[in-house]
């Protein structure tokens, strides 16, 4: 390390509601005036074990930081228990990278964070720290929180409940290296989900949702789906775009050879529809309007000069 000012931790804790978290932000400030990639590298590695270890104490004597490979997990499981988990993680880990050869890879900085609280109590005394003070959020059994350090929250319960959200984040963790449209980056997130965690799900039924699509997507609300806006919204908007994303995603992998160059030069700022005509030779609006039993029509390719405008 080199001779840089040391970070004093004290100076970067904050309270999550009686649990220490720190500000991720600070941190990184303090990383990027580390002069080697390396360095910083590690700085950030050994910040997020300093974390997990204030949160340990503050948990209580029973709970443990464990580690396999990239993966830290905070828990009072049982040994046998936690050593499953660790091995979940670090096997889902290398199958994505199997999954999405060429397209994914492990980032270079960072560990796969997940803390597996005690009971419900805890569980949404943390995470209510990540909500705004006014409103209501739905119930949840786990889930990934991207708040300047990504990380998996979990109960003891629900473990079995967090594996599909593990391999769809860690899914999206192994391709933020790409400038990916958002419904390629979900697509490709909601399809390794469904192939490596047999706990992800039934599938919907499939003539019901095809016919809820086909009412659903103009030529207007597809843009919204180029541009990412519709995964934001609430509603059918957010549950149709993922299946739409999952439905191209899956249309598209078939030629995996083809479709790895694609995923390489896709780019946000087009939808993916230049890379869509350069390696795989289709119009990703005449392909959507084939799934969905229309006749093609130009209005409904991707078309960023409207974005700004639309709502």
């Amino acid at each position: 390390m080199s001779q840089s000012k040391p970070l004093v931790l004290a100076s970067v804790m904050q309270d999550a509601n009686g649990l220490p978290v720190f500000d991720w932000s600070a941190v990184s400030e303090w990383v990027s005036h580390l002069p080697a990639p390396e360095e910083q590298a590690k700085a950030w590695g050994l910040a997020e074990r300093a974390w997990f270890d204030h949160l340990c104490l503050a948990l209580g004597p029973d709970f443990r930081v464990r580690e396999h490979g990239a993966a830290l997990l905070l828990s009072n499981l049982d040994a046998v228990v936690a050593k499953a988990m660790l091995d979940y993680i670090h096997k889902s880990a290398q199958r994505i990278l199997q999954v999405l050869e060429g397209v994914a890879e492990i980032p270079p900085w960072g560990h796969d964070l997940v803390i597996v609280f005690e009971d419900k109590d805890s569980y949404y005394r943390y995470v209510a720290h990540y909500y705004p003070d006014e409103g209501e959020y739905a119930e949840s059994s786990g889930m990934y929180i991207q708040a300047g350090c990504g990380h998996f929250v979990t109960m003891a319960d629900s473990l079995q409940a967090l594996e599909p959200v593990i391999v769809h984040e860690l899914t999206h963790a192994y391709v933020q290296h790409l400038p990916l449209p958002t419904w390629l980056n979900e697509g490709l997130a909601v399809n390794t989900e469904q192939r490596l965690s047999p706990s992800s799900g039934m599938r919907p039924d499939l003539p019901k949702m095809h016919a809820r699509h086909q009412s659903f997507w103009n030529a207007e609300r597809i843009q919204t789906f180029w541009n990412g806006q519709s995964f934001l919204q609430t509603g059918p908007p957010n549950e149709l775009s993922y299946d739409l994303a999952r439905l191209l995603v899956s249309h598209l992998a078939a030629d995996w050879t083809a479709f790895r160059l694609f995923a390489l030069q896709a780019h946000q700022q087009d939808g993916g529809a230049r890379a869509a005509s350069d390696c795989l030779d289709i119009a990703l609006g005449a392909l959507v309007c084939a799934l969905l039993d229309r006749e093609p029509s130009p209005d409904w390719e991707p078309t960023p000069a409207s974005w700004t405008s639309v709502e």
